[in-house]
C-alpha cells in the first residue's frame, strides 16, 4: 500500500526532506506504542540497526507506575536495558503527523540478542512459529469499537471524565471518522469501513484481515492513530470496555482462521462437512471453548473489562459457540464459503492484541493436539440459557484461572505466564485500595 515504505524509500525521503522524524516503538504490556522519536537522518545512518530502551517499559502498569515484584526487571537488578530491533517490514508513513514515519521494534535480550520472552510481540511470534512448524498460518481480524466525544482530552480530564458530550450518531462524527479512515489507509493499514454502533457516539472501525502478527501491529497503530487524530480535531476517544453503565460496552471481536503456509488453501473449509466446518476447524474451536476461561484475562485485562459482560448488552456472558448468533461467546461466520472463520466475542476494546491472538492460537492448537470433539452449536438466547459455562465475572476470578492454566504455562512458558499473572494481580491490588465515586455517592451520608 501507498503508506508502506522500504528502507531505501525511507532513506530517499529523508535525504529529500520529505521525512524528518522516525518513530521507533516497541509494544508494552498494555498494547501501547512506546519508544523514541529519531531525527530521520540519524535513524537511517545507524539507529535502523538497533537501539536500547530501559527494561522497566515491560514492568509498568497502565499509569506507567513501576510495579515491584517482577523477576524480569526490578530495582535490585538495576533496571537495565533491552535491545529494540526495528522490524523494517513495518516501516510506514504516518500521514496525520507531519513528515513522520513509524517502525515497530522487536524487543531483544541484551546478552543473548534473542527475543525477550515476555514482550508481547515475542509472545505472539512464538505461537505463530508453532503454526509454521505444521505448515500453517493464521489470518486474524479485530473489529475495534470506541466512543467519540466532543470534549477534548484536557476538557474531559477537567470534568473528571463525567458528563461528557458524545458525538452525534448521525452527522457530527464524520469529520473525525473520515480523517481516521483516510489517515490509517495512508499509513498502509487497509480500512474497509467505519460505522456507528449501539451506544450514543459509539463507532466501529474495520480493517482488512492479515496474518496474526501483521494484524496485531495494525491494531496497535490504529488505536494510537485514532486518539492522535481525534486530539488534532479537538475531540477525544476512549477504548474503555465499559465507560458508562447505561451505554453498551466497546468490544474487540476477533475473527480467526487457519490457512496453508502459502495462504492459498483454507484449512477450515470443507464443503461436504456439517456447517462446512473441517475436522481441523472443529478441534480448533473446541480448544478455544475448553480454554476460554484460562485465556479470558488475555482478552479482558482490567477491572473495568468485566463491567462489559452484562446480559442483553451485545457482550457475551457464556463460553459457548453458535451459528451466527451474537449472544454467544464464539460465533461461526462465513459458513459455506472459503472465508469461514470463528469470531471470539469475549474481548473488549482495551485488550492487548498480541496477547489476545497468542491465547487464541494456543487454545486452538491445544484443541487440535488433544483431538477435542466440538459440542453441538447452541441455539437461542445464550443470555437466558441455563447450565452454560460462564465467562469469568471479575478480574480476580480471571486471574486465578490464568494462574492455574497448565495449557498456557506450557504454551507461553512458565516465566512468561508468571510475569502476566503478576501484572493481573497488581491491577486488582491497585483497584482494591481505591475509593470509587460510586462508594462516595452511595455511602457518604447514608452509612
Amino acid at each position: 500500500m501507498a503508506g508502506n515504505l522500504t528502507f531505501d524509500q525511507l532513506k530517499k525521503a529523508v535525504a529529500a526532506g520529505d521525512i524528518d522524524t522516525v518513530i521507533a516503538c516497541a509494544v508494552d504490556m498494555q498494547g501501547r506504542l512506546v519508544g523514541k522519536r529519531f531525527l530521520g537522518r540519524y535513524f537511517v545512518e545507524s539507529a535502523y540497526d538497533e537501539m536500547h530502551g530501559c527494561n522497566y517499559l515491560l514492568a509498568i502498569d497502565i499509569d506507567q507506575e513501576i510495579v515491584p515484584g517482577y523477576k524480569a526487571a526490578s530495582w535490585e537488578m538495576g533496571y537495565g536495558d533491552f535491545i529494540m530491533k526495528p522490524d523494517l517490514s513495518t516501516l510506514r508513513r504516518i500521514p496525520w503527523l507531519e513528515k513522520t514515519a513509524l517502525v515497530i521494534c522487536d524487543v531483544l535480550d541484551m546478552r543473548s540478542h534473542e527475543d525477550l520472552p515476555h514482550s508481547p510481540r515475542a509472545i505472539l511470534r512464538k505461537q505463530v512459529a508453532r503454526l509454521k512448524e505444521r505448515g500453517w498460518m493464521a489470518y486474524f481480524a479485530s473489529e475495534l469499537e470506541f466512543y467519540l466525544f466532543e470534549d477534548t482530552y484536557n476538557g474531559a480530564r477537567a470534568k473528571h471524565f463525567q458528563n461528557l458530550e458524545t458525538a452525534s450518531p448521525y452527522t457530527k462524527e464524520e469529520p473525525v471518522m473520515r480523517a481516521i479512515r483516510n489517515g490509517l489507509d495512508g499509513a498502509g493499514i487497509p480500512v474497509e469501513n467505519s460505522k456507528g454502533e449501539t451506544g450514543l457516539g459509539q463507532e466501529e472501525i474495520n480493517i482488512r484481515y492479515a496474518d496474526a502478527l501483521e494484524m496485531a501491529d495494525r491494531h496497535s497503530i490504529l488505536k494510537n492513530g485514532c486518539k492522535e487524530i481525534a486530539h488534532q480535531q479537538g475531540k477525544s476517544i476512549t477504548f474503555m470496555a465499559k465507560y458508562n453503565y447505561s451505554q453498551a460496552g466497546s468490544s474487540s471481536h476477533i475473527h480467526n482462521s487457519l490457512w496453508s503456509a502459502d495462504s492459498k488453501t483454507p484449512l477450515f473449509f470443507d464443503k461436504k462437512a456439517e456447517f462446512s466446518m473441517s475436522a481441523l476447524m472443529r478441534s480448533w474451536v473446541a480448544g478455544q471453548l475448553k480454554y476460554a476461561r484460562d485465556m479470558t484475562w488475555l482478552l479482558a485485562p482490567y477491572v473495568n473489562s468485566y463491567k462489559r459482560f452484562q446480559v442483553a448488552t451485545w457482550a457475551p456472558t457464556k463460553t459457548i459457540w453458535s451459528r451466527d448468533n451474537r449472544t454467544a461467546g464464539f460465533r461461526l461466520c462465513g459458513e459455506g464459503t472459503k472465508g469461514i472463520r470463528i469470531e471470539c466475542r469475549i474481548g473488549g476494546a482495551d485488550l492487548n492484541p498480541y496477547l489476545a491472538f497468542a491465547g487464541l492460537i494456543a487454545a486452538g492448537l491445544a484443541g487440535i493436539d488433544e483431538k477435542l470433539e466440538l459440542v453441538r452449536p447452541f441455539e437461542g438466547d445464550a443470555y437466558q440459557g441455563s447450565k452454560l459455562p460462564d465467562i469469568p465475572k471479575t478480574l480476580r476470578e480471571a486471574t486465578e484461572t490464568l494462574a492455574k492454566s497448565k495449557m498456557l504455562k506450557e504454551a507461553l512458558g512458565p516465566d512468561v505466564l508468571e510475569h502476566y499473572v503478576h501484572t493481573a494481580k497488581w491491577e486488582q491490588f491497585e483497584y482494591d485500595r481505591r475509593i470509587t465515586d460510586w462508594e462516595l455517592h452511595r455511602g457518604f451520608e447514608r452509612y
